[in-house]
């Protein structure tokens, strides 16, 4: 990427995060970004254009946070609970800038990459709950599907919140812990929490293969 364009996308990224992609226009981007409206063109032929590799790029950088997240952990419990508390700790501190990224009307192939980045969380999900299921800290389930719908109801759960702003620092906390809860609850293997280990078996031994489900 070349320097005039890296500074045309970053000056868009901050424009959205600012005002949403309806509130942002090509010559707003152009005159942040220092150049001419003629040029910016010629980098990027549309706004869609424009806004599709800001969305790219901002997803990526979101996914990155929470993929370095996944590796901050020991328990999978701890690690999936780390993962949701970046990535709505990220979306509260910049609520346009989420908006924009999970739920505002966009172009069709905006939209489309939208889509096609939910692959990335739930591949770093599924990751977590195969690592949680063999060390009996997750029931056994079809950690595909799990993810999935842990995803989704991630994204759902922001949407309220960010459609709000700005919140108070106490009360973004009670949302990501109650979307900590929710999540974890789902998944935790109760009755291993609560039930004595049989002889020769300790709570964390290994899930057979026989118990694993598979997508």
């Amino acid at each position: 990427m070349t320097l005039t364009r890296e500074r045309i996308v970053l000056a868009a990224l901050e424009l959205v995060a600012t005002h949403g992609y309806g509130g942002t226009t090509m010559p707003m981007v152009a005159a942040t970004a220092e150049v001419s409206t003629g040029l910016l063109y010629q980098y990027f032929p549309s706004k869609t254009d424009l806004f599709d590799e800001v969305f790219r790029q901002a997803s990526q950088r979101e996914i990155d946070a929470c993929a370095a997240a996944a590796a901050s952990g020991s328990g999978a419990g701890e690690r999936l609970a780390a993962i949701i508390r970046t990535f709505a700790h990220r979306a509260l501190k910049r609520p346009k800038l989420a908006w924009a990224l999970l739920a505002e009307p966009v172009a069709p192939q905006i939209d489309e990459d939208r889509l096609r980045f939910r692959e990335p969380y739930r591949a770093i999900f599924v990751t977590v709950i195969e690592d949680g299921i063999d060390s009996r800290e997750f029931r056994a389930q079809n950690a595909h599907t799990s993810a999935a719908a842990i995803v989704g109801a991630l994204a759902e759960a922001m949407i309220g919140p960010l459609a709000l702003g700005v919140l108070s620092k106490r009360a973004a906390q009670r949302v990501v812990e109650d979307i900590v809860a929710l999540c974890l609850a789902a998944v935790l293997d109760h009755a291993a929490r609560t039930a004595p280990a049989k002889k020769g078996q300790g709570a964390n031994a290994p899930v057979p293969p026989s118990a694993k489900e598979t997508p």
